[in-house]
């Protein structure tokens, strides 16, 4: 029986700030049952009042939390109102050894009176000192410099609904929607419906309307985005929208590299989507740097994960027939390439990272007075034309809870150019430490000898794909290029060897002639095989040769 508002529960004095925020609660099933709940600035601490000796006290740290709601009863017979606060701390997995984060719900009832309006106030500023607690508790790293997102933070989440085993969409409705409703992030779902969607909706959306870009799908979803950004009038801006990763697709490489840079225990499949979710709603955004790449034909490409050429681009995209088994995939095209192992004639050159001045911020210079034609796109040292984007029908998103669902026409509108604005002056970014293609390499690069290679890899994140730790020591901001290359004379067993030991990071300590590593901060390649594949991102671009330069904390990434 709840207590008339002239002889409120004596717990009201209790509720309120004495050094921390405390208060005594009801069980939400049981009235019976009463809990005293107390907040610092770093946990809540939970413990029944009981009789008896020997309570138990439960615990949450604040940097699990990654929300908290308030709400009335469900009628006007409860004049109760409650508050939920929603934690993912690691605890053992069921079937395995190793750590997780596992969801926990804990959930009280507020009766200091009979007026639901004075207990729901109760509710509601548990709540938010719940959720203002724990954004000051998110989990930073050591050295790295972080800032947060905006609160609330306006998302458009991008579905690639046929990355992976096509099941992307479900794993973001069975996995993620639900947190992010936990931690009031309102967002928008946008459903892909074609390659390079993403691209030709990012290149032309009013991107004031967003707070952060979130892609859920594999890595090549995210390669459309950058590159949508970077062709922009106004690159330099929306270059600076953050980016999220939620792994839906195969590889999922930059998703398992991000999980790694938190220093967490190792995930994969639904418990690395639940990290990267977690790491989204709790906000925290660091640097992220950025290849620019050239190609022969005067193409110009960013890229944020990889530039392959032989075993692994071979690999990569020879195994999308594969795709319907998941990572799996990577595995069968492991093994069909090394019974067919193929050797590639080639010229490599680089620049070590020792022998070049580091840049902590990019350079821009101002275009030259004939603006470039239309599809052009102006480098340090020449004009080089980006592939035109056609318009396309206009896609449909789904429904998704209560979050705003909006068509491709609005979310791609932006403002009128005059014939002033498109003739302006823009700045272009530099890529300072590259020649011109049909130009020798400057003396200070390091020309390769050998021109016999199985594989040229070169590698700006911690993974290749969830299962393959491809460069232990790369950060997401380390201003490096991590070079790999095997040359001709491997075996098959000992090119197999390699690829297991880089499951665990350990290939680079194989002792292989025949693996050479180099951190650096711009390369060329020029195949001279007739035939064979080059990939940026996991994506194929024209086979010839090509050049790439790092560009350090040219994007922002969220992460933890």
């Amino acid at each position: 029986m709840e207590k008339a508002a002239s002889d409120a529960d004596p717990s009201r004095q209790r509720n309120g700030f004495v050094g921390a925020l405390y208060g005594e609660f009801t069980d939400t099933l049981d009235d019976r049952v009463r809990y005293s709940v107390s907040l610092t600035e770093s946990a809540l601490t939970i413990q029944k009042i009981s009789e008896l000796p020997g309570r138990t006290k439960v615990v949450f740290n604040l940097s699990d939390c990654v929300g908290c709601r308030a709400r009335s009863g469900p009628d006007s017979a409860d004049v109760g109102a409650y508050f939920t606060a929603y934690f993912y701390p690691f605890k053992r997995r069921w079937m395995s050894a190793g750590l997780t984060r596992q969801r926990v719900e804990q959930c009280f009832r507020v009766a200091l009176v009979q007026d639901p309006l004075v207990n729901l106030q109760e509710a509601e500023r548990w709540a938010r000192a719940i959720r203002d607690a724990s954004a000051l508790q998110a989990p930073r790293r050591d050295g790295v410099v972080y800032t947060e997102l905006q609160r609330p933070c306006r998302t458009m989440i991008l579905v690639n609904p046929h990355s992976g085993r096509g099941q992307a969409l479900q794993l973001f409705t069975g996995h993620v929607q639900g947190m992010l409703t936990e931690a009031s992030v309102p967002y928008t779902l946008v459903i892909t419906e074609h390659q390079n969607h993403a691209r030709e909706l990012v290149k032309k959306a009013d991107l004031s309307q967003w707070d952060a870009l979130v892609i859920m799908s594999g890595d090549g979803l995210l390669y459309e985005v950058i590159n949508g950004l970077m062709e922009r009038e106004d690159w330099q801006e929306a270059i600076q929208t953050p980016l999220g990763i939620l792994p839906g697709g195969s590889g999922n490489a930059l998703a398992a590299s991000v999980h790694h840079y938190s220093q967490l225990p190792p995930a994969w499949n639904e418990e690395l989507l639940l990290s990267c979710g977690f790491m989204l709603c709790k906000g925290l955004v660091c640097s992220l740097d950025l290849v620019s790449i050239h190609l022969a034909s005067r193409q110009r490409l960013f890229s944020f994960l990889s530039l392959a050429w032989g075993f692994v681009a071979d690999v990569d995209i020879e195994s999308e027939k594969y795709r319907h088994v998941g990572a799996i995939r990577f595995l069968m095209g492991t093994l069909v390439r090394l019974a067919a192992l193929r050797v590639y004639q080639g010229r490599l050159a680089y620049l070590p990272a020792k022998d070049a001045p580091r840049k902590d911020k990019p350079s821009t210079k101002v275009n030259c007075s004939n603006t470039p034609q239309q599809g052009l796109f102006c480098s340090s040292l020449s004009c080089s034309p980006v592939p035109n984007t056609s318009p396309k029908q206009s896609q449909k998103c789904t429904n998704s809870n209560s979050n705003t669902i909006t068509n491709s026409s609005n979310l791609a509108a932006s403002k009128k150019k005059s014939e002033g604005q498109s003739n302006a002056r823009t700045e272009t970014l530099v890529d300072s430490l590259l020649p011109d293609l049909d130009q020798p390499v400057p003396e200070a690069w390091t020309v390769v000898k050998e021109q016999d290679f199985v594989l040229v890899l070169a590698v700006y994140q911690s993974h290749l794909a969830e299962d393959l730790w491809a460069a232990p020591s790369a950060m997401v901001n380390d201003g490096l290029i991590h070079l790999i290359y095997v040359t001709a004379g491997i075996s098959r067993p000992a090119l197999l060897r390699l690829f297991l030991a880089m499951e665990k990071g350990a290939h680079l300590e194989c002792g292989c002639p025949h693996l050479v590593y180099q951190k650096v901060r711009a390369l060329r390649l020029e195949p001279i095989s007739a035939e064979g594949v080059i990939t940026v991102d996991g994506e194929t671009v024209e086979y010839g040769p090509v050049q790439a330069q790092i560009q350090p904390g040219l994007a922002r990434l969220i992460s933890g």
